[in-house]
This record gives C-alpha cells, sequence and structure tokens, in this order.
C-alpha cells in the first residue's frame, strides 16, 4: 500500500556546525585547506558523479605543517565538513609538501604565548582533545596520506585516523620528553593498542624516530610507497635498509644507514625529482574499496574499531589536559623555550643533566635554575 498520504518534510536538513571561516588557501599559509575531489575509479580514472572525497590539509609548510590555535580549528571544521556531508565518500588528512605531514603544534606559539599561561594552554588543549574527537568521530573512513615527517603531535593526530598509507621518506615518532612535555595527545592512548607494551614505551618515551618501512613492519600504517623517481623508474628511500637483517643476534626492519652512505643517501634525495603518484594511488585504491561497500555496514565496522581507541583516549584525555596544562609553568616553558631559541643559542635543548642535578639539590623552579640549563645566547 502506498504510503503518500503521510505527511512528509523534504526539505533537507542542513548539520553542518561551522561555516567556512576556519579555512583558507595555499596563499594564506598557516591554515587548513580543505576541498572536496570527486571520486575517481582507479582503473579507468572516471569521475563519478555527485561523490567526493574530502581532504583536509595542514598548510604551514615553513614550520613543517605544526599546527597553530587557529588550523585546529580548521581540523574540527574539516572533519566535521566531511562527517555532515552526504556525498563525502571519505575524508583524506595530509600536509602541504614533501618534508611533513605535520610535527605537532606549533612551538613558536607554545613558547612566546602559552608558556607559563598555564589556564590558556588548557583552554588550547579543549581544542586539541576536540581535533582528536573530531577525527574519531567522523562518520566517514578517515585515512592519513603521510605525505613527510609524522612527528610529536603529528604522530597522534595520524594514529587517531583509521589508516595511514605513507611516503617511504616519512619519519615517525614522539618529542614530548625532549622538548618538555609527554605525548599524551593520544599516544600515551593508542601505542598499547598498536605495539607490545615494551615496544610502545621505547617508542613513546624515547623519542627516537622510525622510518616509514620500520612503522610499517610494526604494523602501525597500512602501507609504504617510495616517491623519489630516477628517471622513469621508482627508487625506494635510500637512507633505509628496507630488507630485514640480522644485527646482534635480532631481525631488524628498517633501519638507517650509517657512515659515508648516509651522506650519499642524502645527497641522493636531494637531487633527485619527487612524486606523490604512487601514494596518491594507494589512496585513491582504498577509498574505492569503501566506495563499493554499504556505507552504514561500513561505518558500523569502523565506529567498532573506534571503540576500543576511544575507550583509553576518552578514560584520559581529561586529566592529560589538566598535566599538560600545569606543566607549561615547568619543564614546557623550559622545553619549549629552548626549541624555539634555538638560531639565538645554538641548541634546541635544554642542559639536562645539569637540570637533574640542581632537582637532586631541591632547586626550585625559578629563574635562576630556569637560566642555569636554557643555553645561552651565541656571542
Amino acid at each position: 500500500m502506498a504510503l503518500d498520504w503521510m505527511p512528509r518534510d523534504n526539505n533537507i536538513r542542513n548539520h553542518q556546525l561551522f561555516g567556512t571561516e576556519h579555512w583558507g588557501t595555499d596563499a594564506d599559509a598557516p591554515c587548513v585547506v580543505y576541498t572536496k575531489k570527486p571520486l575517481t575509479n582507479p582503473k579507468t580514472g572516471e569521475a563519478i558523479p555527485d561523490l567526493f572525497v574530502s581532504e583536509i590539509r595542514l598548510n604551514n609548510p615553513k614550520q613543517y605543517n605544526s599546527y597553530t590555535t587557529e588550523m585546529v580549528k580548521g581540523v574540527i571544521a574539516g572533519f566535521g565538513a566531511a562527517s555532515a556531508d552526504r556525498s563525502v565518500v571519505a575524508a583524506v588528512f595530509t600536509g602541504t609538501g614533501f618534508d611533513a605531514f605535520c610535527t605537532g603544534g606549533n612551538t613558536k606559539e607554545y613558547s612566546e604565548y602559552y608558556s607559563r599561561r598555564p589556564n590558556e594552554y588548557g583552554e588550547y588543549m579543549d581544542l586539541f582533545n576536540a581535533m582528536v574527537d573530531a577525527i574519531l568521530m567522523c562518520k566517514k573512513p578517515t585515512i592519513c596520506r603521510v605525505n613527510g615527517m609524522r612527528v610529536a603531535g603529528g604522530q597522534e593526530i595520524g594514529m587517531a585516523c583509521d589508516l595511514a598509507i605513507s611516503s617511504d621518506l616519512a619519519i615517525f615518532g614522539q618529542a614530548g620528553a625532549r622538548h618538555g612535555s609527554a605525548p599524551d595527545g593520544g599516544s600515551t592512548d593508542f601505542l598499547p593498542w598498536f605495539l607490545s607494551m615494551e615496544d610502545a614505551m621505547w617508542n613513546c618515551v624515547s623519542c627516537e624516530m622510525w622510518s616509514a618501512y620500520k612503522m610499517k613492519a610494526k604494523n602501525l600504517i597500512s602501507k609504504v610507497v617510495p616517491v623519489l623517481k630516477d628517471g622513469d623508474k621508482w627508487l625506494r628511500n635510500p637512507m633505509i635498509v628496507t630488507d630485514k637483517y640480522v644485527e646482534n643476534g635480532q631481525i631488524v626492519y628498517g633501519e638507517y644507514v650509517g657512515g659515508p652512505a648516509a651522506g650519499e643517501a642524502k645527497a641522493k634525495i636531494k637531487e633527485l625529482p619527487k612524486s606523490f603518484d604512487l601514494l596518491d594511488a594507494e589512496v585513491a585504491k582504498t577509498i574505492w574499496t569503501f566506495a563499493n561497500l554499504f556505507p552504514g555496514c561500513v561505518m558500523k565496522s569502523i565506529d567498532g574499531i573506534r571503540a576500543k581507541k576511544k575507550f583509553f583516549w576518552d578514560q584520559a584525555k581529561l586529566p592529560n589536559r589538566h598535566w599538560l596544562m600545569a606543566n607549561m609553568n615547568y619543564e614546557a616553558f623550559l622545553g619549549f623555550g629552548a626549541f624555539n631559541t634555538k638560531k639565538i643559542t645554538g641548541t634546541d635543548v635544554i642542559d639536562f643533566l645539569k637540570f637533574r642535578q640542581l632537582i637532586a639539590k631541591g632547586a626550585a623552579a625559578d629563574e635562576t635554575t630556569f637560566e642555569a640549563v636554557l643555553g645561552k645566547p651565541k656571542s
């Protein structure tokens, strides 16, 4: 029986929370650039009518795509827009250029504005937490297109995504304990799910950088592709031993070459042209897989997996917010300050051993202590 007798309101509702006010263009850097690109069949190149892929791009290449406060708002708005747009099949999170996906929060802003303003940093962390939430709550599959280094907070917002497909020139890791913070923007929550407990501990605390191939070997990312071209041939990252080998009785994957070979490899990376053709092709293939599945079933499945990541994130994000806020008066002031003044002092870290010696003597967290461990301006 037809139900045309039942009253129906067919005016489509707009569920977007934001407009375009938090996005910019390439000329507006630093900013977030939000674009909708046609869904394409990767085999034929055919654009599918009325279906799109959202791209949320961090656009601050001069500062390795570190996110400013305004850029955090842009990411939140971007994932919100992708989530609520009926025509969007998937959301791609990436950065501008070949150097970096993201290196975390903008250390200049941290040092010059937020340090010693703990309440202000607490409010900033509310925005940061909302950014991670926006990724984890997006009702579309989220793919981190890792175009370059993914470090510190960049590593954390990348891990919040459902999948990661990476350039093999990218490096990955944390920097918190080296620069006055803790990786409490997701790494302490996500890494124990992704790694063994000891691998999670070392990756989280040591500030050791891992290659894209090592990340793949550890099952932390989905795919790795080369971006260097030598004529018509693709060249794998020459800095990396890409096949497993034995060192001190242990199987090792994706470690960096050393000695003279390292210098030669760096020169080759600098000289050879780069292309994202393979990276974009892999992203397109992944999205095409999602497009050819029931969208509701896809999102129920994804949310079921995300729930495990969200559980510990939701438990810890507010206590972490308060600790990070308080720490802006102490180690974060020193760490971000040292990094921000490296051109003045010639060093991007404090004197850690001197700092520990002063703590052992009961030194107060005052100007005298800070002066003793920070670098001095070069004469």
